[in-house]
């Protein structure tokens, strides 16, 4: 595995593959990775000749209060593990290089539609950063597909959009949720959960999974079933960042006539805010 620094070590190298006709995937990442990243490597790998993993933990996309600065940095062990998988390049560039200009002169890319609802409510200016940062990869790597985690299933849903308005020549795919045995998503925040809290920060998933078959019971008062969420959350000791049944292309509150739903949610433990999410389908065999 190759490992870059630098915007053109990797855009030369890059290049030179193109010309010889290999298609590149694509695999953004911000670094301590789990199983859930190695399975999206393993996606791409899948569809592409060669595949590209980036390791940056972009500090646009923190807001005031948030953990970047104890965000983990594990670089070695996660080179290590790209390269028992086979990854063929690795591009982990300092800040300077990916913001030369600053963080405060920066061009920003933002997706008015979707960025301040849900976790962007409660992250002001996070997908800003998001976009950004991505739109700056994808120029940078210029890959034929990338690869993003459903568990992030706003930030799918915004640089899809992104991608789409701004013409941009990206496949992005989705990749499913990787799950510990009792179903929590795997995530780098799940570290900062206390052994205490673990027995029970599944409950978000429960909750969830709970509204997703009282839907497909026949249930459509979607507030109650929200509000009923809600309190499963506080009574298993957590407190409910958001938990709303989604249209589940616009991201707006589904409608009962709706035939494709997701169900997301926000949850604060002790040390971290954990995401999740459930669809459905409606109205056909695939729910």
């Amino acid at each position: 595995m190759e490992i870059f620094h630098h915007i053109s070590s990797v855009r030369k190298t890059l290049g030179e593959a193109r010309m010889a006709g290999k298609t590149v995937g694509f695999v953004p990442t911000m670094g301590n990775l789990h199983e859930a990243h190695l399975a999206l490597v393993k996606q791409a790998q899948g569809m592409c000749d060669l595949v590209v993993v980036s390791i940056f933990v972009n500090r646009l996309q923190f807001g005031l209060n948030e953990d970047w600065d104890k965000y983990p940095r594990t670089l070695e062990a996660d080179s290590q593990k790209l390269r028992e998988m086979g990854c063929n390049y690795l591009f982990c560039p300092e800040e300077g290089e990916v913001y030369p200009n600053g963080m405060d002169e920066q061009t920003r890319v933002i997706v008015p539609s979707m960025a301040n609802v849900l976790c962007g409510a409660s992250r002001p200016g996070h997908f800003e950063g998001v976009t950004t940062v991505v739109t700056k990869l994808f120029n940078i790597v210029q890959p034929d597909i990338a690869v993003f985690g459903v568990k992030d299933y706003q930030q799918l849903a915004i640089i899809r959009r992104m991608v789409e308005d701004l013409c941009i020549p990206v496949n992005v795919v989705a990749g499913d949720i990787v799950r510990e045995p009792d179903g929590l998503a795997m995530s780098s925040r799940n570290g900062f959960i206390t052994p205490q809290e673990r027995p029970r920060a599944n409950q978000l998933n429960q909750s969830l999974c709970w509204v997703k078959q009282q839907v497909l019971s026949g249930e459509r008062d979607f507030l109650k079933l929200e509000a009923a969420a809600k309190t499963q959350i506080i009574q298993a000791g957590f407190k409910p960042d958001y938990l709303i049944v989604c249209n589940s292309r616009t991201l707006e509150s589904a409608a009962s006539d709706d035939c494709e739903i997701t169900v997301l949610g926000a949850m604060y433990t002790q040390g971290a805010r954990l995401i999740d999410n459930v669809s459905l389908k409606l109205g056909s065999a695939q729910e």
